[in-house]
C-alpha cells in the first residue's frame, strides 16, 4: 500500500486532470463582435507607437453634459448607492413614462416601463423571455451584429432581409410580407440604423404597418436608440405612434447611451405590453437585478433637465456626415448614400473589390480592403460583411472633424495605390 505521501499514479492523474471546456450549444458558433476585435487590434497597434485612427467603434466623443454628472454626484453624497427595483427605480420609470409622452405620444404606465443595462440588455431580455428553439426573428440586413447573435442565444433564427441601397437601405414592406411565416415571433426595427444611418419617415412605417396587420402573430422591436441624431430638419417617429394598433404588440426601445454621450453608463429602458415588461424581469431578476442605482439617478436628470445640448451635437454630427459623404464621393472605387441619422457612414467599395495592392495581393472582399486599411494605412473601419450586407465598410463619424479629414485622406491614398 502506498504512504500518505506518495506520487498518484499515471491513471490516477489522467482521471482527475480538467477536461477541454465544452461551450453550450447556444454559443457555439458565436465569438466576441468583430467590431470589438477591430478595436483591439487598432489599440495593440496604438500600444506599438502608431497613430491609428479608429472608426469603428459606435460613441459619441463628446462628454456627458455637466448637470448629468453632478446628479449623479448627489446620488452618491445622499447614499443612493443600494440596490433598487429590479427593474428600474419608480422615479426613473416615471421619467421615461414622461418622456415617451412628451417626445413620442406613447403612453404608458409604471409596470409598462423596464430599464436595463443598456438598451442592449433590454433586448436581450425580450428575446429570453419569448423565443422557443427555432423561433424566427426578422431582421432587415445590414443590421447591428448584435442582433443575430442575441436571437441565436435565445435559441431564435435570426431571417436576415436584404435592405437595398436602391431603397435607401430601408425593409420594403413586399420583403417583409415574403418573410413572414407561422414561426415569426419578432420584426426587429431600428430607425435611424445602425449601421446605414437609413431612417424611417411616417410613411414608410405605415408601409410596413399595413403589413404587420395582417400577421397578429409577429411583434415589433422598435429599437429608437438614435431617435436625437435625425438631420436635415427630418421630425422622428416611432412605429407605435404611427400606428397605435400595433403598441399592444410593441416593444419601443431607446436609452441615454447615444444622445447624452452617457455610453459607460449603461441604462437602456423600454415601454411596452405589461405582459412582456412582466416576463422581461423574470429574466432580469436572474440575471443583474437592477442597473446602477448612481447610473439611474443620471439619467433621470438627463431625461429631465435641459435639452438645448441635444440639437447643438446632432448640428455638430450633421457636419461631419456631410464632411465624410462629400469627400468619400470624390474618392475613385467608393461611394456613399447620404444617410438621414445616426452617426455612420455606409461605404460602398464595390469598385475597389478586384483590383490589387503594390505588394500584389487581390483585394476579393470588403473584408480584404478594411484589412489593407487597417494593416497599411492605419484606419479602423467595420466590413459590411460583418452586417449582413456586402460589399461594404462602415464609418463611424463620431469623432473630431480633424480626425476624420486624416483617416479619409488614408482611405483615399489607400484607393489611389491599387491597381
Amino acid at each position: 500500500m502506498s504512504g500518505a505521501g506518495a506520487p498518484r499514479s499515471g491513471m490516477d492523474t489522467a482521471r482527475t486532470a480538467p477536461s477541454a471546456l465544452r461551450r453550450a450549444g447556444r454559443i457555439a458558433r458565436i465569438e466576441v463582435s468583430e467590431i470589438l476585435r477591430i478595436g483591439a487590434r487598432a489599440a495593440q497597434y496604438r500600444r506599438e507607437g502608431r497613430d491609428v485612427i479608429v472608426l469603428g467603434a459606435g460613441e459619441p466623443d463628446f462628454d456627458t453634459p455637466e448637470n448629468v454628472k453632478q446628479a449623479a454626484m448627489r446620488a452618491i453624497a445622499e447614499g443612493q448607492t443600494k440596490y433598487t427595483l429590479l427593474d428600474g427605480t419608480l422615479a426613473l420609470k416615471q421619467a421615461i413614462a414622461d418622456k415617451f409622452a412628451r417626445e413620442n405620444g406613447l403612453r404608458f404606465e409604471l409596470d409598462q416601463i423596464s430599464a436595463g443595462a443598456g438598451a442592449k440588455q433590454v433586448i436581450h431580455n425580450a428575446l429570453m423571455a419569448t423565443l422557443d428553439p427555432g423561433d424566427e426573428v426578422i431582421v432587415g440586413a445590414p443590421y447591428w451584429t448584435s442582433y443575430a447573435d442575441m436571437i441565436a442565444i435565445a435559441e431564435g433564427k435570426a431571417v436576415a432581409v436584404p435592405c437595398l441601397e436602391s431603397n435607401g437601405f430601408r425593409l420594403a414592406p413586399q420583403d417583409l410580407a415574403r418573410a413572414i411565416t407561422p414561426r415569426t415571433r419578432w420584426l426587429m426595427l431600428n430607425s435611424p440604423s445602425n449601421p446605414t444611418g437609413a431612417a424611417y419617415g411616417e410613411q414608410e412605417l405605415r408601409a410596413l404597418a399595413e403589413v404587420l396587420l395582417r400577421h397578429p402573430q409577429v411583434w415589433i422591436i422598435s429599437d429608437d436608440i438614435y431617435e436625437h441624431l435625425l438631420y436635415d430638419g427630418r421630425r422622428f417617429c416611432t412605429l407605435a405612434q404611427v400606428e397605435p394598433r400595433l403598441a399592444p404588440r410593441t416593444l419601443t426601445v431607446n436609452g441615454v447611451s447615444k444622445a447624452y454621450a452617457m455610453t459607460g453608463w449603461r441604462v437602456g429602458y423600454a415601454g411596452g405590453p405589461r405582459e412582456l415588461i412582466a416576463a422581461m424581469a423574470v429574466v432580469q431578476s436572474q440575471s443583474t437585478s437592477n442597473p446602477c442605482s448612481v447610473a439611474q439617478a443620471a439619467a433621470i436628470e438627463a431625461l429631465q433637465g435641459p435639452q438645448a445640448l441635444l440639437a447643438e451635437r446632432r448640428d455638430s454630427f450633421q457636419q461631419r456626415r456631410d464632411l465624410v459623404v462629400d469627400t468619400i464621393n470624390g474618392i475613385e472605387g467608393l461611394s456613399c448614400r447620404r444617410p438621414e441619422g445616426a452617426f455612420y457612414a455606409y461605404v460602398n467599395c464595390a469598385g475597389v473589390i478586384g483590383r490589387s495592392t503594390p505588394a500584389g495581393k487581390r483585394l476579393d472582399s470588403d473584408a480584404d480592403f478594411c484589412e489593407l486599411l487597417l494593416a497599411g494605412h492605419d484606419v479602423a473601419v467595420v466590413p459590411g460583411s460583418v452586417f449582413g450586407l456586402a460589399p461594404y465598410f462602415r464609418i463611424s463619424y463620431a469623432t473630431s472633424a480633424a480626425q476624420l479629414r486624416t483617416a479619409l485622406q488614408r482611405i483615399a491614398d489607400a484607393c489611389a495605390s491599387l491597381r
